[in-house]
């Protein structure tokens, strides 16, 4: 398994000052390759990440001399990221994926975020340093936690701060759980997360906290003329608030998929679609806030590495109009309801509580149809590939009998 560890780095003035030219470097690396694309593109030829990056490569010791400043990895994983990025698009353009990979655009100074890539055999880790081509060793706020074979490392800038990103293989080894009790989750905006034992996790709503220091700091920004010393300093005290905004969410986020994975061998979830749900004017400010798309994909990484597995219903499920007692569906509900009272037996509960417990059934009857009976050993303690394809056919198995197949027949991809 690949992890990454993001740890802060505090440069000095020189070290900071060839960080940008690092990253000015990789930036004008894309930008030139993506002119070079489009004009092979129109003449007819198909171009490639490698033979642009050969062409770079001829013609930089004359036209270019000033990127042998900066570590020769910068443009070339520039040139790598930017076939990364066709690729994805002709896949997505080409093949009914569910995704819509954009085709890439030119990156402007300033209004995206800097980094360049080093390669593991152009940096070393000692304690809470880092030694980096052309500058020498650079101080770190933190030792690196992972042990394991180093892939490589990202320098990357966040308003006024500088991090390393460093990924490490590590050895996933099989976890033995004594606890392989299961759990529903159903995310909502009220309760950002909500158990089926009955647990509410309510989110830090940093977003909604300093909305209102956010739009004095963007009027403020705003007023400012361009090009001028104070336009600089008021874009900075923009960009540290939303740094701050999102490392309030971040931080909690990690805390409880850490939790919820660690306590639970099995977790239910829905298949929500993210994307769909912030298409809503209303809704879509606060969902954002809360984080669907991060939580799901903390809890997806993190349930095999704690002996786990996630379980995934189908979106359409009726988890919040349908009863758990008599299993009518109480299709006059609504979001501005916020008890489920059933119109046959007059079953009252919480309707996000109801919903979590619906899902955890849900997928306990995914897991009894697909695998056997709730609570084998196939769910929890087998290896990490065994683990994935169990999951992969928790998934395939709970859309499928959501819309009446059995999982042979039921072709859609599953994301796990």
């Amino acid at each position: 398994m690949t992890l990454a560890h993001k740890i802060a780095l505090v440069p000095t003035l020189e070290q900071e000052t060839y960080f940008r030219k690092a990253c000015g470097t990789a930036r004008f690396a894309y930008n030139w390759g993506l002119a070079r694309w489009n004009e092979l593109y129109a003449a007819k030829e198909k171009p490639s990440a490698f033979s642009i990056k050969k062409e770079l490569n001829s013609i930089k010791s004359e036209q270019f001399p000033w990127m042998y400043e900066v570590t020769k990895c910068a443009p070339e994983a520039a040139l790598a990221d930017l076939g990364a990025a066709f690729r994805n698009y002709f896949r997505d353009r080409n093949k009914k994926t569910g995704k819509h990979a954009k085709r890439p655009t030119f990156k402007k100074k300033g209004r995206c975020r800097d980094s360049f890539y080093v390669s593991n055999d152009q940096f070393v880790i000692e304690g809470k340093r880092i030694r980096l081509p052309h500058i020498g060793f650079v101080a770190m706020r933190e030792s690196l936690r992972f042990e394991g074979r180093i892939l490589g490392a990202a320098v990357c800038r966040e308003a006024d701060r500088w991090f390393v990103a460093v990924q490490v293989d590590v050895e996933e080894e099989p976890v033995k759980r004594k606890n392989q009790a299961p759990v529903g989750i159903d995310l909502g905006v009220l309760h950002a997360a909500t158990l089926s034992t009955g647990r509410y996790y309510d989110a830090p709503r940093s977003l909604a906290r300093n909305l209102r220091k956010l739009r004095r700091l963007s009027r403020r920004l705003s007023r400012r003329q361009k090009g001028g010393r104070n336009r600089e300093k008021a874009k900075m005290r923009l960009a540290r608030l939303h740094c701050r905004i999102a490392n309030i969410r971040h931080d909690w986020t990690h805390k409880l998929t850490t939790n919820l994975t660690r306590r639970y061998g099995v977790i239910a979830m829905e298949d929500l679609a993210v994307g769909n749900l912030m298409q809503g004017r209303h809704l879509s400010r606060a969902i954002a806030g809360v984080g669907f798309g991060e939580m799901r994909r903390q809890i997806v990484y993190k349930a095999p590495r704690h002996g786990g597995c996630v379980v995934f219903v189908d979106r359409f499920f009726p988890s919040s109009k349908l009863c758990r007692q008599c299993e009518s569906k109480n299709n006059a509900l609504t979001l501005a309801d916020r008890t489920f009272v059933c119109p046959v037996c007059n079953h009252t509960e919480d309707r996000d509580l109801h919903a979590s417990r619906n899902i955890l059934s849900e997928g306990q009857r995914i897991i009894r149809t697909t695998q056997g009976p709730w609570g084998s050993d196939a769910c929890g303690q087998m290896a990490a590939t065994k683990r994935t394809r169990f999951a992969s056919r928790l998934v395939e198995a709970g859309r499928a009998q959501a819309h009446g197949k059995t999982p042979e027949e039921s072709s859609r991809r599953t994301h796990v």
